[in-house]
C-alpha cells in the first residue's frame, strides 16, 4: 500500500504510476496481440469482426465498471483518513457489488448479441465471426470482472505494483493460447476470446489466493465477506456517474462504429487496427489521471488541498511531455505500425491516414483527462459526466455524420479532436468554478481508526 499524503509529490505520483503503466501496456497486449494474430492469420475480415465487438462490450459492462470506480475512490478516501475498518468493509463491498453485476449482464447480453450487431449495421459478410467472438467474451464477464475488480481496489489502496505482477502473468498466458488456439488449432475467431477468458480467469484466481493470504485488508472467504450500505450508497453516489458516462460514452462509439460499418470491411478493418494503435498510444496520459485521481482522493481525505493543486500541475507536466513524445513516435512510424495487422495496403492507407488526424491532437485529449481526474478523485463526477456526454453526443457523433457525408472515412477521423477540444474546454471552466473542493467524501482524518491493522499471518 502506498500513502500519497506525506513525500516528494512528482516522484510520489511518478513512482505509483509506472507500475500502472506498465501493467496497463500488458492490459493492452491483450487485444493488442489479439487482433495481430487474428489479422494475420484469420483476415481482414476476421480483424474487422473481432473490433466490432469492443464497442458492444464496453457498453455491456460501463455501468458496472463506473459504479466500481466509486468504489474505489471511497477506497481511497477512507485510506487516505487511516480508518483502515471502514477500507475493509468498503472492499468487501465492491467485490459483491461485481459479482452480482457480471452474473445479471451474462444474462440480459448474451441472447441479443445478433441484433446488436445488426443495428450497428455490421457488413454482413462479418456476422458469424463476430457472433462466434461475442458469445464466448459475454459468458466469461464474472472472470473480467473479478480480475479488474482487483487490480481496481489495490490501486485506490495505493498499491500499483501487485496488480502488475498478475497482469503479466495473464499477458504472457493470453499470448501463449492466442497462438495454441488460433494458429496451431485452429479455432478461428473464438480462439482469441477463449485465449483472453482463460488468461484473465487464471490471474484472478493466483491473486485471490495470495492477497486471502499475504494482503491485510483483503479477505477473500465468502462467509466473513460485509455488505455496507453506506459504502453502497457513497459508491453509488460518486461512480454512478462514471457509470453512467461510460455508458452513454460506449453507446455513443456504437453509433460512431455503425457510421463507420457503413463504409465497408476495409474501413472496419482500418479503424480496428488504428484504434488499437490510438489506445496504446494514450494509455500515458489516463495512467497519469488514474495516479492522480488516487492521489487526490487520499489528500482530499487528509484535509491537504494545496498539495492537491501541486499535485495536478506536476502530473500536468510529466502527462504532457510523454503526450509530445507519443504523437511523434505514431506520426513517424504509422505505416509500419498498421503493417503489424495486416499485409492489406488499402486498410493500411486508411489506418494510415486515421492516425495522421488523431494522434496530432494527443496533447488535448491528455489535458482534458489530468483535469477531469482531479475532480473526479475528489468525488464530484457529475458535471465532468455531462461534459464528457456533451462532447461525445453534441459535438463528436454530429461530426462524424455530417463530415463522413462530405468527406468520407476522413470526416470520422476529424470528428474525434473536435469532441476533445471542447471537453477541454468546458473542463477547465468548471474546474476553474472550484465546486469539487466540497465533494469529498470523508471530511476529516478518524483518529481512533490511526493504527493500521496488523499482517495476516
Amino acid at each position: 500500500m502506498k500513502d500519497l499524503t506525506t513525500g516528494r509529490i512528482g516522484l510520489s505520483i511518478f513512482k505509483f504510476a509506472l507500475p500502472m503503466l506498465i501493467g496497463q501496456m500488458f492490459q493492452q497486449l491483450y487485444t493488442f496481440v489479439d487482433q495481430i494474430i487474428v489479422g494475420n492469420f484469420l483476415g481482414k475480415e476476421a480483424l474487422a469482426a473481432v473490433g466490432a465487438s469492443f464497442p458492444i462490450i464496453f457498453t455491456l459492462i460501463a455501468l458496472v465498471i463506473g459504479i466500481a470506480s466509486g468504489g474505489t475512490i471511497v477506497i481511497s478516501q477512507f485510506f487516505g483518513a487511516k480508518d483502515f475498518r471502514m477500507v475493509k468493509r468498503a472492499i468487501d463491498t465492491v467485490f459483491i457489488m461485481l459479482f452480482i453485476a457480471a452474473i445479471i449482464l451474462t444474462a440480459a447480453g448474451y441472447p441479443f448479441i445478433e441484433q446488436i450487431f445488426r443495428l450497428i449495421q455490421l457488413p454482413e459478410e462479418l456476422m458469424d465471426q463476430g457472433v462466434a467472438y461475442l458469445s464466448v467474451y459475454i459468458g466469461g464477464l464474472v472472470l473480467f470482472f473479478g480480475y479488474n475488480g482487483v487490480a481496481a481496489i489495490l490501486r485506490g489502496l495505493g498499491d500499483s505494483i501487485t496488480p502488475l505482477y498478475f497482469l503479466i502473468l495473464a499477458t504472457v498466458l493470453n499470448i501463449g493460447l492466442d497462438l495454441l488456439f488460433i494458429v496451431v488449432w485452429g479455432w478461428g475467431v473464438e480462439g482469441a476470446a477463449w485465449a483472453t477468458l482463460i488468461a484473465q480467469g487464471v490471474a484472478f484466481l493466483a491473486a485471490a489466493i495470495y492477497l486471502d493470504r499475504y494482503h491485510e485488508l483483503i479477505n477473500f472467504n465468502i462467509r466473513n465477506f460485509s455488505f455496507d450500505r453506506k459504502v453502497f450508497r457513497e459508491s453509488m453516489r460518486i461512480g454512478l456517474p462514471t457509470g453512467l458516462q461510460h455508458t452513454f460514452v460506449s453507446l455513443g462509439m456504437l453509433a460512431l462504429m455503425g457510421i463507420v460499418n457503413t463504409f465497408g470491411t476495409d474501413v472496419t478493418a482500418a479503424y480496428t487496427a488504428a484504434g488499437r494503435l490510438d489506445s496504446l498510444a494514450v494509455i500515458p496520459a489516463m495512467v497519469f489521471a488514474q495516479a492522480l485521481a488516487t492521489y487526490v482522493g487520499q489528500n482530499m481525505g487528509a484535509g491537504k488541498l494545496e498539495r492537491v493543486n501541486r499535485g495536478l500541475w506536476t502530473t500536468f507536466f510529466m502527462s504532457s511531455v510523454v503526450s509530445v513524445v507519443m504523437t511523434a513516435i505514431v506520426i513517424i512510424f504509422k505505416y509500419p505500425l498498421m503493417g503489424w495487422f495486416t499485409e492489406d495496403t488499402t486498410v493500411i492507407q486508411i489506418g494510415g491516414e486515421y492516425l495522421t488526424i488523431v494522434t496530432s491532437f494527443y496533447l488535448i485529449f491528455t489535458s482534458m483527462f489530468i483535469f477531469g481526474s482531479v475532480m473526479r478523485g475528489a468525488g464530484d463526477t457529475l458535471i465532468p459526466m455531462f461534459i464528457t456526454l456533451f462532447a461525445l453526443w453534441f459535438i463528436r457523433i454530429p461530426a462524424a455524420f455530417a463530415l463522413s457525408r462530405e468527406f468520407g472515412e476522413t470526416g470520422i477521423w476529424w470528428s474525434i479532436p473536435s469532441g476533445w477540444t471542447v471537453g477541454l474546454v468546458l473542463t477547465l471552466i468548471y474546474y476553474k468554478m472550484g465546486r469539487w473542493k466540497s465533494k469529498v467524501v470523508v471530511k476529516k482524518v478518524v483518529p481512533e481508526a490511526a493504527a493500521a491493522p496488523s499482517r495476516k499471518k
